[in-house]
């Protein structure tokens, strides 16, 4: 029997409601007594969509001139949740906040605009969302000209700017991923107007360059590349970040080399899946590779990457990474399942052998490689035996450490439509389990660093014990030393010695800095 497919276009059947206008700009109505101007709505069948169109790349100032004292004598308060790509586009509105005359806050009750920036990526994420914005409705009566909006991943998503709507007419702007950029006209919008106003691109728009962005720390996100063409079938991300589209190679690099003048210790390069950077490129033969070997002989401490798809990890990338120099040793490679069926389910597009053999690659090239990775449990048909190769894949590939997670069906996605057929309990054991073994290896390759003499970028000093500095090696591992907090932002030589299992405690070489031990 065929299968039924779901109709979508019931999320935004508001036939209950009065339509106040409709044109140009989009349509007002009035539901459940507050009115609501839909400029643009989320659509999943648009969202899914790839088209061949040319995207544009524009460098015009995103906050025109009449908008630069829009926010003079108000603050915002950004809350971020989920991924390093969200992490990124906080920055962004920072930026846009900032040359719009606002200041930053972290306390709610002086906060003129509060925006939570969301992850759609597993439920609980959503219902972290949910549940502040439950806290924040008494907020938002005791000050009724509060900005509240809601942006991010969730808000791709139709189910979910229904609820809002319908269940949360507090919320005064809702708008996604594509049109961050039009933050200024929105809160503008926002600030003259008394209708929540709904603004969400199902179609990626074309790719903004010259955002401001307000970062904080000695480390910097750079986005290389936005939207994913992979469409594994448990994701949502596709359908929230749109079709694959990479920035120009001459606009990263410029950033990268900015952030040098500017005294950044480490970049972290950004996208979906940056190994398909270039890609979508037309007009030139450049890959992700290429960007690396370039930006490799910058003057900048530490490069890294994330997240990566092993499909598309190619030979040529672990030739430029073998190079070394400011290119990290740690690959965060995410293999989801060891097992080729579910790996087959989930349309990861390679099996176990292959996945093993790039780690072979990898080590064979990159001796003191340090990989980590994602893995899902409990995905829709796993059996017990299903998962077993996965813990076996876990050891043959002596992962440092892994971000491990229960699945979760994603409203939307091919697997949302599968039987959910592993009861929750046996989930929980087999996540149990695999942590165990996670654990297991973490402390084995902490334990091999013993004795030795290590790199680390201190981030700051510890929450918990006065005196204790924390910071990272090349290869990711979290170390913690006693020294003063005038080392923060300085790069320490320090030597091993009690490697723990997710941590590894250390002590400073006294009497030099790893600069200082480099003349």
């Amino acid at each position: 029997m065929a299968k039924e497919n779901k109709d979508y276009s019931k999320y935004f059947d508001f036939s209950g409601a009065k339509v106040i206008s409709e044109d140009e700009s989009g349509r007002t109505i009035r539901l459940n007594g507050r009115d609501i101007h839909i400029v643009s709505e989320p659509d999943y069948r648009q969202e899914k969509q790839r088209g061949k169109e040319q995207i544009q790349v524009h460098y015009e100032d995103a906050v025109p001139e009449h908008l630069r004292n829009l926010g003079t004598g108000k603050k915002y308060l950004i809350y971020t949740y989920g991924c390093q790509m969200n992490e990124h586009d906080t920055e962004v509105m920072r930026g846009l906040f900032e040359e719009m005359g606002y200041a930053a806050t972290e306390e709610r009750t002086e906060a003129d605009v509060i925006l939570l920036n969301t992850c759609a990526i597993r439920e609980n994420a959503e219902d972290k969302v949910f549940g502040e914005l439950g806290h924040l409705k008494t907020l938002k009566t005791e000050k009724p000209e509060l900005i509240l909006g809601v942006c991010g991943c969730m808000s791709q998503e139709a189910s979910v700017v229904n609820r809002i709507m319908q269940k949360h007419a507090f919320v005064d702007l809702i708008f996604g991923t594509h049109n961050i950029h039009r933050l200024p006209h929105l809160l503008q919008e926002s600030h003259f107007g008394k209708e929540m106003v709904v603004e969400v691109w199902s179609k990626e728009g074309d790719i903004i360059e010259n955002l401001p962005k307000k970062r904080e720390g000695l480390r910097a996100w750079v986005n290389i590349m936005y939207g994913c063409d992979k469409f594994c079938t448990y994701c949502i991300v596709p359908y929230t970040r749109g079709k694959e589209r990479s920035r120009l190679p001459e606009d990263v690099i410029a950033e990268v080399r900015e952030l040098a003048r500017q005294g950044f210790k480490e970049i972290t390069l950004l996208g979906q899946n940056v190994n398909a950077y270039g890609k979508d490129f037309t007009d030139r033969n450049y890959r992700f590779g290429d960007l690396m070997d370039d930006i490799r002989k910058i003057d900048i401490p530490r490069v890294r990457f994330t997240t990566s798809h092993p499909r598309d990890f190619d030979d040529h990338l672990i030739e430029v990474l073998a190079k070394g120099g400011n290119l990290v040793e740690h690959i965060h490679l995410p293999v989801q399942s060891g097992s080729s069926e579910v790996l087959k389910r989930m349309s990861r597009k390679y099996n176990r052998e292959q996945f093993l053999e790039l780690v072979r690659k990898i080590r064979a090239a990159i001796p003191n490689a340090v990989l980590t990775t994602d893995i899902i449990v409990g995905f829709p048909g796993e059996t017990e035996e299903q998962f077993e190769e996965t813990l076996s894949l876990v050891r043959e590939a002596k992962f440092a450490s892994a971000f491990t997670f229960i699945y979760s069906p994603r409203e939307g996605t091919p697997a949302a439509d599968m039987a959910d057929d592993v009861p929750y309990e046996a989930k929980q054991k087999r996540l149990l389990r695999l942590n165990e073994l996670i654990a297991e290896l973490s402390l084995e390759s902490n334990m091999e660093l013993a004795g030795e003499e290590v790199e680390v970028l201190v981030e700051g000093e510890s929450k918990t014990k006065a005196g204790v500095l924390s910071g990272r090696t090349r290869s990711n591992k979290l170390i913690h030393f006693e020294g003063p907090k005038e080392l923060i932002g300085e790069f320490v030589k320090v030597r091993v010695t009690t490697p723990q299992t997710w941590y590894i405690r250390a002590e400073a070489i006294v009497g030099e800095t790893a600069a200082e031990a480099a003349v």
